[in-house]
């Protein structure tokens, strides 16, 4: 082996950095180096984190407080919906009102004519009897002697006659009168029609405007909530609403001596609170961590929505996410909850029986086809309604 060998081959870093103490401070300098450029460009990157949760922070923010304002005008929008709907039902209603006792009226000046003519026919044949009779005047038969019998009987007969059609002429009187009274009333049933038509007319045309500014509203609902997040947290905010209000329910519930026994017995028995197609979403995620805590019930714009139970109005408002609401007290802890109506038809303290109508099914609370959304809750908590209604 050449002396050399040894002494050429892969020396150590320590007898390098003796031998070369430069190139040793230098290795040193670039590790140190290397290791500040790998902190600092950390810390940027963190600073960038920090940068987009804070903006991210802010848009959901900005997100949630625009979703707020446009709320606000879609509360107007559907509570002026309501109003409208009930306003038109209540004109309906008096139009066809109208119509049955402009019927009823029809029918009886029909009658009333009918006698009147039949009142003519008996005149006519009075004064054809008081004709054939000879027409005879007191002072003729009072110088006329010669048949005592024959003067008393035709004297009885005249006034006979005289009364009988006294009498017809009274009657026909009365019922020409009632002829009278009869067409005044249709001529005021009449005008009463065409100011409802105007009426209805003029609802209708409201209640066009006033879907297509929910339209609008919704629109822009949806434009301004774009993230998960902000739909997370307006979902949760609802949730809140909603504990808010049924605790503010209960408490006033508390309150009433009005008491109900509960729907302990009635499980599986409850009526089904709206025609349409079953939606079995409780338990189910909704959005994120959020699960359904009722059933959706797909039905027709303005059919009824009916108390499943015998209870007592204890919320008929709107409620931000579930549109136009009424929660029902059972007793025992119980309670219904009706949500996204077109109209409520009770108000709070009413107290009502199973299967009268409470609502009218529509899409209120934002919501883009008509539904009903149903909830059964037990001392606060919610429990699956399909295991409760007779379906």
């Amino acid at each position: 082996m050449s002396p050399w060998t040894s002494h050429t081959s892969m020396p150590s870093i320590n007898n390098q950095f003796r031998k070369t103490p430069l190139l040793g401070a230098f290795l040193l300098l670039t590790c140190f180096l290397g290791s500040s450029i790998s902190w600092a460009q950390q810390q940027q990157d963190l600073q960038a984190i920090q940068e987009q949760i804070k903006a991210k922070k802010e848009q959901v923010a900005k997100q949630l407080q625009e979703a707020k304002k446009l709320q606000i005008q879609l509360e107007r929008s559907e509570v002026n919906i309501a109003n409208t709907v009930k306003a038109l039902k209540k004109t309906q209603a008096a139009l066809v009102d109208n119509n049955n006792q402009r019927s009823s009226l029809a029918e009886k000046r029909e009658t009333v004519q009918t006698q009147i003519q039949q009142q003519q026919k008996g005149l006519a044949k009075l004064i054809k009897s008081a004709y054939m009779t000879g027409n005879y005047d007191f002072a003729k038969m009072l110088l006329n002697q010669r048949d005592a019998a024959n003067f008393e009987r035709t004297i009885t007969y005249y006034q006979y006659l005289n009364t009988e059609r006294k009498t017809k002429i009274d009657e026909f009187r009365l019922l020409v009168s009632e002829l009278e009274s009869v067409n005044l009333q249709l001529e005021q049933k009449q005008a009463e029609l065409r100011s409802l038509q105007v009426d209805q007319n003029a609802q209708q045309i409201e209640l066009t405007e006033g879907k297509a500014t929910r339209e609008a509203t919704l629109a822009s609902i949806r434009s301004a909530i774009e993230s998960d997040e902000a739909k997370i947290e307006i979902l949760q905010q609802n949730e809140k609403s909603l504990q808010d209000a049924l605790a503010k329910a209960q408490r006033e519930a508390e309150k009433q001596k009005q008491t109900f026994a509960g729907l302990g017995k009635a499980k599986g028995k409850l009526l089904t609170p709206a025609k349409g197609e079953l939606m079995r979403m409780f338990g189910r995620i909704r959005q994120g961590q959020i699960k359904w805590k009722g059933i959706i019930i797909k039905g027709e714009v303005g059919s009824a929505v009916i108390a499943v139970h015998q209870g007592k109005v204890l919320y008929a408002d709107w409620l931000r996410g579930f549109g136009l609401v009424t929660v029902l007290d059972h007793g025992d802890g119980y309670m219904s909850l009706y949500g996204h109506n077109q109209a409520l038809l009770k108000q709070a303290g009413d107290i009502v029986d199973a299967g009268e109508t409470i609502a009218l099914l529509g899409q209120s609370g934002g919501q883009s086809y008509p539904n009903l959304y149903f909830e059964i809750r037990h001392k606060g908590q919610p429990v699956n309604p399909t295991t409760w209604l007779k379906l």
